[in-house]
Protein backbone atom coordinates (compact mmCIF):
# COMPACT_ATOMS: atom_id res chain seq x y z
CA UNK A 1 0.00 0.00 0.00
CA UNK A 2 0.91 3.55 -0.29
CA UNK A 3 1.80 5.75 2.62
CA UNK A 4 0.74 9.36 1.45
CA UNK A 5 3.00 12.21 1.65
CA UNK A 6 2.82 15.50 3.80
CA UNK A 7 2.61 17.11 0.51
CA UNK A 8 -0.41 14.71 -0.33
CA UNK A 9 -2.02 16.09 2.88
CA UNK A 10 -1.33 20.04 2.92
CA UNK A 11 -4.27 20.54 0.57
CA UNK A 12 -6.84 18.17 2.12
CA UNK A 13 -9.46 19.14 4.53
CA UNK A 14 -8.24 18.13 8.42
CA UNK A 15 -10.19 16.29 10.19
CA UNK A 16 -11.83 18.19 13.28
CA UNK A 17 -11.05 15.94 16.51
CA UNK A 18 -7.79 16.72 17.80
CA UNK A 19 -6.98 20.24 18.72
CA UNK A 20 -7.98 24.27 18.16
CA UNK A 21 -7.55 26.47 16.46
CA UNK A 22 -7.95 24.64 12.95
CA UNK A 23 -4.95 26.47 11.49
CA UNK A 24 -3.04 24.84 14.82
CA UNK A 25 -4.14 21.37 13.74
CA UNK A 26 -3.38 21.57 10.26
CA UNK A 27 0.21 22.65 11.24
CA UNK A 28 0.36 19.56 13.82
CA UNK A 29 -0.65 17.20 11.01
CA UNK A 30 1.48 18.32 8.78
CA UNK A 31 4.20 18.21 11.02
CA UNK A 32 3.82 14.94 11.93
CA UNK A 33 3.88 13.16 8.00
CA UNK A 34 7.06 14.79 7.70
CA UNK A 35 7.86 13.10 10.85
CA UNK A 36 6.32 9.80 9.47
CA UNK A 37 7.82 10.87 6.03
CA UNK A 38 11.78 10.83 7.69
CA UNK A 39 11.27 7.58 9.85
CA UNK A 40 10.82 5.50 6.79
CA UNK A 41 10.73 1.59 7.77
CA UNK A 42 10.48 1.17 11.20
CA UNK A 43 13.58 -0.70 12.72
CA UNK A 44 13.45 -4.32 13.20
CA UNK A 45 13.36 -5.05 17.23
CA UNK A 46 16.37 -7.38 18.22
CA UNK A 47 13.76 -10.03 19.07
CA UNK A 48 10.21 -10.70 18.68
CA UNK A 49 8.36 -8.66 20.61
CA UNK A 50 4.87 -10.19 21.93
CA UNK A 51 2.23 -7.76 23.49
CA UNK A 52 -0.76 -8.52 24.88
CA UNK A 53 -3.72 -5.68 24.35
CA UNK A 54 -5.82 -6.06 27.61
CA UNK A 55 -8.53 -3.93 29.19
CA UNK A 56 -11.00 -5.42 31.15
CA UNK A 57 -12.81 -2.34 30.55
CA UNK A 58 -15.21 -2.09 27.09
CA UNK A 59 -15.22 -0.08 24.78
CA UNK A 60 -11.48 1.58 25.64
CA UNK A 61 -10.27 0.95 22.04
CA UNK A 62 -8.59 -2.43 22.49
CA UNK A 63 -9.45 -4.35 19.34
CA UNK A 64 -9.20 -0.89 17.39
CA UNK A 65 -5.66 -1.09 18.85
CA UNK A 66 -4.80 -4.07 18.28
CA UNK A 67 -5.64 -4.06 14.25
CA UNK A 68 -4.08 -0.59 14.05
CA UNK A 69 -0.71 -1.21 15.76
CA UNK A 70 -0.21 -4.06 13.72
CA UNK A 71 -1.35 -2.91 10.44
CA UNK A 72 0.51 0.25 10.88
CA UNK A 73 3.65 -1.99 11.73
CA UNK A 74 3.57 -4.19 9.12
CA UNK A 75 2.53 -1.25 6.36
CA UNK A 76 5.90 0.41 7.37
CA UNK A 77 8.06 -3.26 6.55
CA UNK A 78 7.84 -5.09 9.81
CA UNK A 79 6.41 -8.59 9.96
CA UNK A 80 3.26 -9.08 11.90
CA UNK A 81 1.24 -11.63 13.56
CA UNK A 82 -2.30 -10.59 15.07
CA UNK A 83 -3.95 -13.23 17.12
CA UNK A 84 -7.52 -12.57 18.03
CA UNK A 85 -8.62 -14.15 21.57
CA UNK A 86 -11.90 -12.48 21.47
CA UNK A 87 -15.17 -14.56 20.56
CA UNK A 88 -16.61 -11.84 18.81
CA UNK A 89 -14.19 -11.79 16.41
CA UNK A 90 -13.65 -8.45 15.42
CA UNK A 91 -10.39 -7.85 14.93
CA UNK A 92 -10.52 -10.70 12.47
CA UNK A 93 -13.13 -8.60 10.38
CA UNK A 94 -10.96 -5.17 10.25
CA UNK A 95 -8.34 -7.19 8.84
CA UNK A 96 -11.13 -8.83 5.96
CA UNK A 97 -10.19 -12.48 7.36
CA UNK A 98 -13.01 -15.08 7.26
CA UNK A 99 -14.01 -16.26 10.82
CA UNK A 100 -17.45 -18.50 10.38
CA UNK A 101 -18.12 -21.01 12.55
CA UNK A 102 -15.55 -23.82 11.94
CA UNK A 103 -12.86 -21.42 10.33
CA UNK A 104 -9.14 -22.71 11.83
CA UNK A 105 -8.68 -20.45 14.20
CA UNK A 106 -7.75 -19.62 18.22
CA UNK A 107 -10.31 -22.23 19.44
CA UNK A 108 -8.46 -24.88 17.28
CA UNK A 109 -5.33 -23.87 18.71
CA UNK A 110 -6.10 -23.33 21.86
CA UNK A 111 -8.51 -26.42 22.07
CA UNK A 112 -7.14 -29.00 19.87
CA UNK A 113 -3.67 -28.18 19.56
CA UNK A 114 -3.43 -27.38 16.07
CA UNK A 115 -0.09 -25.25 14.79
CA UNK A 116 -0.74 -21.87 14.39
CA UNK A 117 0.96 -22.18 11.15
CA UNK A 118 -2.09 -24.20 9.99
CA UNK A 119 -4.43 -21.76 11.10
CA UNK A 120 -2.88 -18.24 9.63
CA UNK A 121 -4.20 -16.01 6.90
CA UNK A 122 -2.44 -13.31 5.27
CA UNK A 123 -4.61 -9.61 4.92
CA UNK A 124 -5.38 -8.90 1.53
CA UNK A 125 -4.65 -5.32 2.10
CA UNK A 126 -1.45 -5.63 4.18
CA UNK A 127 0.71 -8.94 3.03
CA UNK A 128 2.82 -7.91 5.55
CA UNK A 129 0.24 -8.58 8.14
CA UNK A 130 -0.87 -12.44 9.10
CA UNK A 131 -4.08 -12.54 11.73
CA UNK A 132 -4.92 -15.95 13.49
CA UNK A 133 -8.83 -15.54 13.53
CA UNK A 134 -11.49 -16.18 15.99
CA UNK A 135 -14.49 -17.46 15.61
CA UNK A 136 -18.11 -17.46 17.79
CA UNK A 137 -16.62 -21.24 18.52
CA UNK A 138 -14.54 -19.32 20.92
CA UNK A 139 -17.16 -18.39 23.40
CA UNK A 140 -17.04 -21.89 25.17
CA UNK A 141 -13.66 -22.04 25.11
CA UNK A 142 -13.19 -20.48 28.54
CA UNK A 143 -15.11 -23.56 29.81
CA UNK A 144 -13.72 -26.05 27.62
CA UNK A 145 -10.26 -25.33 28.76
CA UNK A 146 -10.73 -25.59 32.76
CA UNK A 147 -9.90 -29.50 32.35
CA UNK A 148 -7.00 -29.36 30.06
CA UNK A 149 -3.64 -29.54 31.11
CA UNK A 150 -1.56 -26.95 30.81
CA UNK A 151 -4.21 -24.99 30.50
CA UNK A 152 -2.70 -21.10 30.71
CA UNK A 153 0.21 -22.00 28.90
CA UNK A 154 -1.53 -23.25 25.92
CA UNK A 155 -1.33 -20.09 23.57
CA UNK A 156 2.36 -19.69 24.61
CA UNK A 157 3.50 -22.97 23.63
CA UNK A 158 1.68 -22.52 20.08
CA UNK A 159 3.17 -19.14 19.44
CA UNK A 160 6.90 -20.33 20.61
CA UNK A 161 6.22 -23.01 18.48
CA UNK A 162 5.63 -20.89 15.46
CA UNK A 163 8.30 -18.15 15.94
CA UNK A 164 11.30 -20.90 16.36
CA UNK A 165 9.86 -22.61 12.75
CA UNK A 166 7.58 -20.80 10.09
CA UNK A 167 7.26 -17.59 12.06
CA UNK A 168 10.89 -16.88 12.53
CA UNK A 169 10.53 -13.69 10.68
CA UNK A 170 7.70 -12.18 13.08
CA UNK A 171 9.03 -8.91 14.33
CA UNK A 172 5.81 -7.91 16.33
CA UNK A 173 2.92 -10.26 17.73
CA UNK A 174 -0.29 -8.26 19.15
CA UNK A 175 -3.06 -10.34 21.06
CA UNK A 176 -6.72 -8.79 21.14
CA UNK A 177 -8.38 -10.24 24.26
CA UNK A 178 -11.71 -10.29 25.23
CA UNK A 179 -12.98 -7.44 27.78
CA UNK A 180 -12.53 -10.13 30.60
CA UNK A 181 -10.27 -11.72 33.01
CA UNK A 182 -10.66 -15.27 32.26
CA UNK A 183 -8.54 -18.21 31.01
CA UNK A 184 -8.24 -16.42 27.51
CA UNK A 185 -6.79 -13.28 28.62
CA UNK A 186 -5.07 -15.07 31.03
CA UNK A 187 -3.65 -17.35 28.08
CA UNK A 188 -2.50 -14.11 26.09
CA UNK A 189 -0.71 -12.99 29.94
CA UNK A 190 1.21 -15.95 30.06
CA UNK A 191 2.14 -15.98 25.96
CA UNK A 192 2.92 -12.63 25.79
CA UNK A 193 6.05 -10.69 27.12
CA UNK A 194 4.62 -7.07 27.47
CA UNK A 195 1.52 -5.87 27.94
CA UNK A 196 -0.20 -2.75 26.11
CA UNK A 197 -3.17 -1.11 27.96
CA UNK A 198 -5.28 1.95 26.27
CA UNK A 199 -7.25 4.29 28.50
CA UNK A 200 -9.36 6.03 27.22
CA UNK A 201 -9.55 9.68 27.91
CA UNK A 202 -12.80 9.65 29.46
CA UNK A 203 -14.44 10.08 33.10
CA UNK A 204 -13.99 6.35 34.03
CA UNK A 205 -11.23 5.92 32.59
CA UNK A 206 -9.31 4.22 35.35
CA UNK A 207 -12.09 2.71 36.54
CA UNK A 208 -11.23 -1.41 37.19
CA UNK A 209 -7.46 -0.43 36.33
CA UNK A 210 -6.15 -1.70 39.66
CA UNK A 211 -8.10 -4.99 39.14
CA UNK A 212 -6.35 -5.47 36.03
CA UNK A 213 -2.94 -4.36 37.49
CA UNK A 214 -3.63 -6.68 40.17
CA UNK A 215 -4.26 -9.67 37.85
CA UNK A 216 -0.80 -8.80 36.00
CA UNK A 217 0.98 -9.26 39.25
CA UNK A 218 -0.95 -12.46 39.70
CA UNK A 219 0.32 -13.67 36.53
CA UNK A 220 4.09 -11.79 36.96
CA UNK A 221 4.01 -13.74 39.96
CA UNK A 222 2.64 -17.81 39.65
CA UNK A 223 2.49 -17.62 35.35
CA UNK A 224 5.32 -15.78 33.66
CA UNK A 225 7.34 -13.37 35.53
CA UNK A 226 9.28 -12.00 32.39
CA UNK A 227 5.51 -9.84 31.57
CA UNK A 228 6.01 -6.28 31.91
CA UNK A 229 3.66 -3.36 31.48
CA UNK A 230 5.66 -1.64 28.92
CA UNK A 231 2.77 0.43 27.50
CA UNK A 232 0.12 2.64 27.65
CA UNK A 233 -1.63 4.27 25.05
CA UNK A 234 -4.12 7.08 25.57
CA UNK A 235 -7.18 6.62 23.42
CA UNK A 236 -10.81 8.93 23.00
CA UNK A 237 -8.82 11.76 23.27
CA UNK A 238 -10.01 15.38 22.10
CA UNK A 239 -7.53 18.00 22.88
CA UNK A 240 -10.56 20.19 23.27
CA UNK A 241 -11.57 19.82 26.02
CA UNK A 242 -10.57 19.90 29.71
CA UNK A 243 -11.40 16.24 30.93
CA UNK A 244 -9.57 14.64 28.44
CA UNK A 245 -6.57 16.67 29.42
CA UNK A 246 -7.01 15.98 32.67
CA UNK A 247 -7.45 12.40 32.54
CA UNK A 248 -4.27 12.50 30.17
CA UNK A 249 -2.07 14.31 32.55
CA UNK A 250 -3.03 11.70 35.65
CA UNK A 251 -2.17 8.94 33.40
CA UNK A 252 1.30 10.44 32.40
CA UNK A 253 2.12 11.62 36.36
CA UNK A 254 0.39 7.65 37.45
CA UNK A 255 2.38 6.04 34.45
CA UNK A 256 5.30 8.34 33.54
CA UNK A 257 7.06 7.37 30.34
CA UNK A 258 5.27 4.43 29.82
CA UNK A 259 2.66 6.36 28.08
CA UNK A 260 3.17 7.01 24.60
CA UNK A 261 3.64 10.89 23.59
CA UNK A 262 1.15 10.06 20.37
CA UNK A 263 -2.66 9.53 21.69
CA UNK A 264 -5.26 8.55 19.80
CA UNK A 265 -8.01 11.14 18.58
CA UNK A 266 -11.81 10.47 18.96
CA UNK A 267 -12.42 9.92 15.47
CA UNK A 268 -15.24 8.75 13.42
CA UNK A 269 -13.15 7.54 10.52
CA UNK A 270 -11.77 4.91 13.08
CA UNK A 271 -14.96 3.88 14.17
CA UNK A 272 -16.00 3.64 10.54
CA UNK A 273 -13.13 1.24 9.18
CA UNK A 274 -14.05 -1.83 10.39
CA UNK A 275 -17.40 -1.86 8.88
CA UNK A 276 -15.63 -1.80 5.65
CA UNK A 277 -13.27 -4.34 6.73
CA UNK A 278 -10.44 -2.07 6.86
CA UNK A 279 -7.96 -1.07 9.24
CA UNK A 280 -8.07 3.10 9.57
CA UNK A 281 -4.59 2.37 7.85
CA UNK A 282 -5.47 1.85 4.47
CA UNK A 283 -9.10 3.12 4.83
CA UNK A 284 -8.19 6.39 5.28
CA UNK A 285 -4.68 7.27 5.06
CA UNK A 286 -4.65 10.82 5.56
CA UNK A 287 -7.05 10.70 8.85
CA UNK A 288 -6.13 12.03 12.30
CA UNK A 289 -6.43 8.28 13.29
CA UNK A 290 -4.41 6.82 10.48
CA UNK A 291 -0.89 9.28 11.87
CA UNK A 292 -2.09 8.85 15.15
CA UNK A 293 -1.22 5.12 15.06
CA UNK A 294 1.22 5.25 12.50
CA UNK A 295 3.12 7.34 14.82
CA UNK A 296 2.24 5.19 18.06
CA UNK A 297 3.82 2.49 16.30
CA UNK A 298 6.99 4.69 15.73
CA UNK A 299 6.81 4.99 18.96
CA UNK A 300 6.84 1.33 19.85
CA UNK A 301 8.98 0.19 17.70
CA UNK A 302 11.60 2.74 18.46
CA UNK A 303 11.93 1.85 22.46
CA UNK A 304 12.37 -2.23 20.70
CA UNK A 305 15.36 -0.67 18.72
CA UNK A 306 18.79 -1.03 19.18
CA UNK A 307 20.62 2.40 20.71
CA UNK A 308 22.31 2.58 17.77
CA UNK A 309 19.01 1.99 15.98
CA UNK A 310 17.22 4.99 18.43
CA UNK A 311 20.26 6.97 17.60
CA UNK A 312 19.87 7.13 13.62
CA UNK A 313 16.02 7.14 13.63
CA UNK A 314 15.73 10.55 15.94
Amino acid sequence: MTIPTAADFADDAVEASASTPLADQASHHVELMERLERSGRYERPTHTRVFVVANQKGGVGKTTTSVNLAAAMAARGLSVLLIDLDPQGNASTAAAIPHASGTPGTYEVLLDELPIAEAVQTCSDIPALRVVPATIDLAGAEIELVGLEQRERRLRAAIDTYLAGPGSDVDYVFIDCPPSLGLLTINAMVAAREVLIPIQCEYYALEGLSQLLGNIGLVQQHLNADLDVSTILLTMHDARTNLSSSVAAEVRGHFGDRVLATAIPRSVKISEAPGYQQSIITYDPNSTGALSYLEAAREISQRGATPADQGASS
